[in-house]
């Protein structure tokens, strides 16, 4: 029942923010931004500042949203939601991942109807 297929995304390198060298790095938060500046050496795409993100490392559409083990995660927020999913029988190989607004009695519910059906619970389950 359990998939052993290992889904083989492909690796990107890290995208290194501009002036992440600079002393004051403290400061600077490793997160992406598209670079503007007229005199930017990334935005004119010089090899020495290192990778930009492009297109071209976007996954295949088909292993998109897969996990590693090669299932899909689902966001649920209720019980009701999780019935809808059991009821589609096209919907089967996925993952649940309880969202985390989602209260310890609910949480609760949710991880048993899980588990009576077989359906892994991906952050934790009961609280």
């Amino acid at each position: 029942m359990e998939s052993k297929l290992k889904v083989a995304k492909k690796r990107h390198p890290k995208f290194n923010v501009p002036n992440y060298g600079a002393k004051n790095r403290k400061r600077v938060l490793e997160r992406w931004r598209k670079q503007r500046g007229i005199d930017n050496k990334k935005r004119i795409k010089k090899s020495f500042t290192g990778a930009e993100p492009t297109i071209g490392y976007r996954n295949p559409e088909g292993l998109r949203g897969l996990r590693a083990d090669g299932r899909r995660s689902v966001l649920v927020h209720s019980v009701g939601e999780l019935r809808e999913l059991l009821e589609n029988p096209e919907d089967s190989g996925f993952d649940v991942m309880i969202a985390g607004a989602v209260g310890a009695r609910k949480r609760a519910a949710i991880s048993a109807l899980a588990a009576q059906n077989g359906i892994k619970v991906t952050n934790g389950g009961t609280a």
